[in-house]
């Protein structure tokens, strides 16, 4: 099996993106992509599209397609991915699979969401089909009200508290400060949040992501072509993916997201390393107790302590395990195709050592978590710096 390694990044600014559309958000981070990699549209061969619902947000479907006419990039094989908030990572893992198996050797891989087109109300039905549509959101449990009843039962179990959920956000949000593609630019405390108004108790409006707007691509390459290609190649050098029940009541317990564990799980051997040999990590904040599941369930810290953790600083940028130095989906927007990409391309920033006033000290190995649903779906991708082209 080949290695595979990421040559070219791009990606938008996330925000509400009103006077652009689904084509020109992905051609600008393609484009971008491609340009960063120095290659040319010729030498892609084949096409990955991570996207959730384009055709509740913008009424468009066969978006593989979209994308490659887009781009310029008729005729290679050009796939849509879907597996809601992780289509983006499961689009990753589709792309380095393709290579890793010999089929290629360069591959695009893009992440896309235009969710602003549509009212908050229609955002949130087309956001609860990425939960169980007959037996949740029919009865009125929407994304929020989902981890909610997470989030209220890793209290209940732990005695996690509203103010170390909201350590998460305040975190987020001031690395999000450092980044200039992120979608909030504004310092919160603690205070703030528990002030918020509450969207499905014990989570308030400061601990949701937003409704974004955008897309984020990276060009794949077969490593030792790659290091004839690029300067700073960034190696995939795991990945991880693994399914639970779509819906709650069949999960063994609500306090835990067993899919992201076993993903974990899954890199951290094939790559041979433990979450101690990890510099940095974006996770999936989509609210924040998902953020204190994920760190849980990827080893950084024990199982019912990820709130002390955060409260403690621990996952801040100076911290012991920095997470989220982007903004994560909290700060830096949440347009939830593209998500997955976007956090491989905060890795291969960090690895190369380009993230400026966010930078990790020392980032020698980066992971990205990318979840769908409540944890129906899980991602997890390692990265490493790979020698370039002298």
């Amino acid at each position: 099996m080949r290695s595979v390694s990421i040559i070219g990044t791009g990606c938008t600014v996330f925000g509400e993106h009103w006077n652009k559309s689904f084509r020109q958000l992905i051609a600008e981070a393609g484009i971008e992509a491609i340009q960063n990699a120095g290659v040319e549209g010729k030498d892609i061969e084949a096409l990955y599209g991570g996207n959730m619902a384009s055709g509740r947000f913008i009424g468009q479907e066969h978006v593989g397609a979209l994308i490659a006419d887009q781009l310029g990039l008729n005729p290679i094989p050009a796939t849509r991915v879907e597996d809601a908030c992780a289509s983006g990572g499961v689009a990753l893992r589709s792309g380095y699979m393709a290579i890793k198996s010999g089929e290629y050797d360069v591959v695009a891989v893009g992440g896309i969401e235009k969710m602003t087109d549509v009212g908050t109300d229609q955002a949130a039905i087309a956001l609860g089909g990425a939960g169980d549509q007959e037996t949740e959101l029919f009865h009125g449990a929407s994304f929020p009200a989902l981890y909610a009843l997470m989030a209220r039962a890793h209290m209940n179990k732990f005695g996690t508290t509203e103010e170390q959920l909201a350590a998460v956000s305040v975190k987020n949000h001031k690395n999000a400060m450092l980044n200039p593609k992120a979608q909030f630019h504004r310092e919160i405390t603690v205070a703030d949040v528990m002030k918020s108004s509450y969207i499905a108790s014990p989570l308030k409006l400061l601990d949701c992501s937003p409704i974004t707007d955008g897309a984020a691509a990276v060009i794949l390459c077969e490593t030792e072509k790659a290091k004839e290609i690029c300067e700073q190649p960034i190696e995939i050098i795991a990945s991880g993916q693994a399914s639970d029940t779509l819906a709650l009541p069949g999960r063994k317990n609500l306090y835990e997201t067993m899919a992201a564990r076993v993903a974990a799980k899954a890199a951290f051997e094939k790559a041979k390393l433990t979450p101690k040999d990890i510099d940095f990590a974006e996770v999936h904040d989509c609210f924040t107790i998902a953020e204190i599941l994920a760190i849980e369930a990827i080893g950084f810290c024990e199982k019912g302590k990820g709130g002390p953790f955060t409260e403690q600083g621990k996952t801040a940028l100076d911290g012991e395990i920095p997470v989220n130095v982007s903004g994560g989906l909290k700060g830096k927007g949440h347009p939830v195709g593209a998500t997955g990409v976007a956090q491989a391309v905060e890795a291969c920033i960090q690895l190369q050592g380009k993230a400026e006033k966010r930078q990790v000290k020392d980032a020698k190995i980066g992971l990205a978590h990318n979840v769908g649903g409540s944890g129906a779906t899980a991602t997890v991708h390692l990265f490493k710096a790979a020698e370039g082209r002298k």
